[in-house]
């Protein structure tokens, strides 16, 4: 049984062009491109999980929700005719940055619930700082709130598997994907699907039903060249050809599987130099991180407050309380206080280098800023598969709205969120209505 499962394997990874990368555990080496999954025991599918259909979720980091029209990104656009699509985009949540916006996808919750305030910050109640590069915070589930879609399904007798999602290294809501894989940007982007391809031929007792895939371009282009740059165009239509072999793939294992391709955000030309807050206010006693401020006392807060509100037409600055509603930023104290928010594409920092240390120029490209402000912020969406409607497109619709969405297909009860079914139930074969509270 087993080497038919792995002869039925390589017939896909063949019909998609891929070398073939078996399963393995933690610490194993397989052919020329190991791959080291870490196993979390959680028993076998139960009965109905093992009925229930399959959902892949794709991040295209950084994927514009304009770059598939622009660049031609065919693949892409083909699955949005074959099922849905937002051709005007998806919302990000703000700030519209990687790690608060991935999570918010498997979460349904916005930044300020779930945590993930920014990519990195300070907590002064537990008096720590979280960094996306800190492999011991990013690995901590004291840091992540909220029930990720792979702890809900764990939870409900159904495994799953991470390539990559930032929270899958951690215990959360108290699970771990049943297969993950500590984020190591060098792995082979043909073997990340080969390994899609290798859980999906496990025996149906072991096999995962939620698997999550992720990779870090066009983001990396966007941000070193600008959206508009050559590489990153080639970036595009590099992930675009990777959506096609994983497609191939998919539809080669004759299961019922429903491909969900998304981005975190978008990215932006960056218009000048940097904006450097210590040059409008005395930060003394503040604690800070990136444009984030963490004022010691009241008075502190109310003064730098004062010292910046009309400092410059290149930001906004609230005190947290009062950061508008729509933004859904101000109730956590992860966010600071001040809280300052650009106005256009500008590059925000608290502080420069230190004296004698050399400056740089910001980044070309650069996102984290509020999508209805700047559209270049707004992400990508793209489905198809045995739950979706063909031929449906979507008008913008926040991402925290994914989440229910996502275990609806999957069979799964979620918990209450700041996402609606009844938001994407139209593109759904069912039209699945949201549960009665």
């Amino acid at each position: 049984m087993r080497q038919g499962i792995w002869n039925r394997l390589a017939l896909a990874a063949l019909f998609a062009g891929l070398a073939l990368v078996p399963l393995q555990s933690a610490g194993q080496q397989q052919g020329n491109h190991p791959l080291p999954v870490i196993h979390v025991d959680h028993g076998p599918n139960s009965p109905a999980a093992q009925k229930a259909h399959y959902v892949v979720l794709v991040s295209l980091d950084g994927f514009r929700w304009d770059y598939a029209v622009r660049d031609g990104a065919s693949h892409l656009l083909a699955l949005g005719k074959q099922g849905a699509w937002a051709p005007e985009g998806m919302l990000p949540s703000y700030p519209s940055l990687t790690f608060p916006n991935h999570y918010t996808i498997v979460t349904g919750l916005y930044p300020e619930h779930h945590g993930l305030v920014a990519n990195s910050f300070v907590d002064e109640a537990g008096k720590a700082r979280y960094a996306i590069r800190d492999a011991g915070a990013v690995t901590d589930g004291k840091w992540y709130g909220g029930v990720p879609l792979w702890s809900l399904a764990e939870s409900q007798g159904m495994r799953s598997a991470c390539l990559f999602w930032p929270g899958s290294e951690a215990k959360i809501a108290g699970y771990q994907p049943t297969y993950y894989l500590h984020f190591d940007d060098k792995i082979d982007d043909d073997a990340r699907i080969a390994q899609v391809l290798a859980w999906l031929h496990l025996p149906e007792a072991a096999r995962p039903h939620f698997i999550t895939l992720y990779y870090s371009e066009p983001d990396h282009e966007g941000h070193q060249f600008g959206p508009d740059a050559p590489q990153t165009q080639a970036a595009v239509k590099k992930v675009d050809a990777l959506v096609g072999k994983l497609k191939a793939g998919l539809d080669a294992t004759g299961l019922p599987i429903d491909l969900v391709v998304v981005s975190d955000h978008g990215m932006a030309r960056v218009e000048g130099d940097w904006i450097t807050l210590d040059k409008f206010a005395d930060l003394g006693g503040f604690e800070t991180d990136g444009d984030l401020l963490y004022g010691k006392t009241e008075a502190d807060r109310e003064r730098v407050y004062n010292q910046l509100k009309q400092a410059s037409s290149q930001f906004i600055v609230f005190r947290r309380k009062n950061v508008p509603a729509g933004l859904e930023y101000n109730q956590n104290a992860r966010e600071g206080d001040p809280v300052v928010i650009a106005t256009g594409p500008y590059a925000i920092r608290a502080h420069g280098p230190p004296p004698g240390k050399p400056d740089t120029p910001p980044n070309p490209g650069m996102h984290g800023f509020d999508p209805r402000r700047l559209p270049e912020m707004k992400a990508s969406f793209f489905a198809a598969g045995p739950d979706i409607v063909q031929g449906r497109t979507v008008m913008p619709f926040e991402n925290v709205n994914l989440y229910p969405w996502l275990a609806h297909m999957l069979g799964l009860v979620p918990p209450k969120t700041d996402g609606s079914l009844n938001v994407l139930s139209g593109i759904l074969r069912d039209g699945g209505t949201e549960p009665a509270n």
